[in-house]
């Protein structure tokens, strides 16, 4: 038929994918973003435009980071599923995503040390694998985070924190998301058991790498049980530094956690790699996650900066299957017919990422005409 585009003719970007049981439209995933407009931890009314805008027949979107328990809590103004009342206030924007044909998945996380004592209840210390803490980080605006010593985890309190994953997983279910995404990356607190540099603990928690990454499987486990497995995905970054959350073998850290989330038939795996440099004007992708695109079976997903073109050639070359968009796409709430028109892009204003405002740098970014 004249002006039919056939799969095969569209840019890689824009074919469609099966992933499980869900038809994807199109490659291009709303990345986790926390965007800091969640009042008391409970999510707004506002969020469903903001999400409802960047949706497509087709899509997979990826919520902000949502606090699995009222520890998890190291940023103002971030979103909980661990009440009720959360719950029925994610039910309408988890609608609207569907009723325009989108597929939405809850990412959950724990921030762990990333945090301070006004942060959690009682002011008491967060929780960590250690009980060494953040120093202060400066943030590009020129602000200083400081964050306070965190407590230790013991050994009998993990399976606590376990439960808390598998009912903010049901919670998000209930809610009527398609699926939940593990938060193990970043420097959070699934991160500072994986890895060398923050876990210093001598239990069955620390030490070996299949020690340090347990904790992590276990929740995957639990929460796999708690609402199958074809409905959970796990995002790692194991190259990042964020936090002082390093390894010392970030390649033999991130295979073995793909070799052993292989195992479990999970939705997808997301993983971060380093970031992408410019050379000589364009963006050089570092290409370390080969190894584990070959060990893991599922589908996989990458984020790191990635732009249209960058993001077409890794999906043509099998490098991923999807690519997720962060930054681009909160500036851009219509990124897929972007990326098919090759049309200009807008630019983000980061000064707005974090601001409370339902409506400045949140849902005021154009559309094309």
């Amino acid at each position: 038929m004249v002006g039919v585009v056939s799969d095969d003719q569209k840019i890689p970007l824009l074919r469609p994918y099966k992933m499980g049981k869900f038809n994807l439209s199109h490659r291009v995933v709303l990345a986790p973003l926390t965007r800091s407009r969640s009042y008391g931890n409970i999510p707004q009314s506002h969020a469903i435009l903001y999400y409802s805008q960047r949706t497509t027949k087709g899509g997979l979107l990826i919520s902000e980071a949502t606090g699995v328990s009222n520890t998890a809590q190291g940023y103002p103004r971030t979103p909980g599923i661990w009440n009720k009342e959360q719950v029925q206030a994610w039910k309408p924007i988890v609608k609207a995503v569907h009723e325009k044909g989108g597929i939405f998945i809850c990412q959950l996380w724990h921030v762990g040390r990333v945090s301070s004592t006004g942060y959690q209840p009682n002011g008491e210390a967060p929780i960590s694998s250690t009980d060494k803490a953040i120093p202060p980080q400066t943030h590009h605006d020129g602000t200083v985070e400081e964050y306070s010593k965190p407590r230790r985890l013991r050994a009998n309190e993990i399976p606590q924190i376990i439960k808390d994953f598998r009912l903010a997983a049901k919670n998000a279910i209930e809610a009527g998301f398609d699926g939940v995404e593990i938060h193990a990356a970043h420097g959070y607190l699934l991160e500072q058991f994986m890895k060398d540099g923050p876990n210093d603990r001598t239990d069955k928690y620390g030490g070996s790498l299949e020690n340090r990454c347990r904790f992590v499987l276990e929740i995957v486990e639990q929460v796999a049980r708690e609402i199958g497995s074809d409905r959970v995905g796990v995002r790692l970054s194991p190259f990042s530094n964020l936090m002082e959350c390093g390894d010392s073998d970030p390649d033999a850290l991130g295979l073995h956690m793909v070799r052993a989330l292989d195992q479990f038939g999970l939705l997808y795996c997301h993983i971060t790699e380093p970031r992408m440099t410019f050379k000589e004007g364009k963006l050089e992708l570092p290409h370390r996650l080969h190894e584990m695109r070959r060990a893991y079976q599922g589908t996989f997903i990458t984020a790191s900066g990635y732009d249209r073109e960058e993001g077409n050639r890794v999906v043509e070359d099998g490098y991923t299957d999807l690519v997720a968009y962060g930054r681009l796409f909160l500036a851009n709430p219509d990124l897929p017919r972007r990326f098919e028109l090759n049309a200009p892009l807008n630019k983000y204003h980061r000064t707005t990422f974090y601001t409370p405002d339902p409506v400045l740098g949140y849902t005021d970014y154009p559309f094309l005409p």
